[in-house]
């Protein structure tokens, strides 16, 4: 009975000498053999500095080049860099709009449907101009509405009727 010494661990072990023929045996284990053929390399965290293995692949294809020990290592960087002008939805800026119409105290309601949920209401600039912030410009619309009007010149129309008689009517 043939005992060999596993090639990582140095553990011993018994193999099969026709395995040993064919060149089979040197691992005590699957998961020392797992082990064994692992090509990467032992890397920092960004965030965190913790030591983490790394496949080469995963390695050459970072895009920026850090290497994070967990998703919330990564969302932690990735959060604190991708701000402003960096972030791919940035516009200008100006996107202070929703707030400022919460603080004047309009009821918050889609001014189509009549939905309260707030949710799913967003603030809509009646002339499509997003830097036009003036109060007048703005109102709520849900989600599906908003589609309908940028999408829909019926909706659009029945929304300026709704506006024009809330604002002659001032229940703004």
């Amino acid at each position: 009975m043939p005992t060999v010494a596993c090639s990582l661990c140095k553990r011993e072990f018994y193999a099969k000498p026709n395995w040993l023929k064919i060149g089979h045996g040197k691992y005590c284990s699957i998961h020392c053999r797992g082990l064994a053929k692992r090509r990467g390399k032992q890397v920092k965290c960004h965030t965190c500095s913790k030591e983490v293995y790394k496949s080469l692949k995963s390695i050459k294809g970072s895009q920026t080049g850090k290497l994070f020990c967990s998703k919330k290592c990564s969302l932690v960087w990735h959060n604190s860099y991708f701000i402003r002008e960096k972030h791919a939805n940035w516009k200008t800026g100006e996107s202070s709009y929703k707030q400022h119409v919460l603080r004047t105290g309009i009821k918050a309601y889609c001014r189509l449907c009549g939905k309260e949920d707030k949710r799913i209401l967003l603030v809509h600039h009646l002339d499509k101009n997003r830097e036009n912030n003036a109060l007048s410009n703005l109102t709520w619309l849900c989600h599906n509405c908003h589609f309908l009007v940028h999408h829909y010149k019926d909706r659009t129309e029945a929304l300026a009727l709704v506006h024009n008689t809330e604002y002659a009517g001032s229940t703004l």
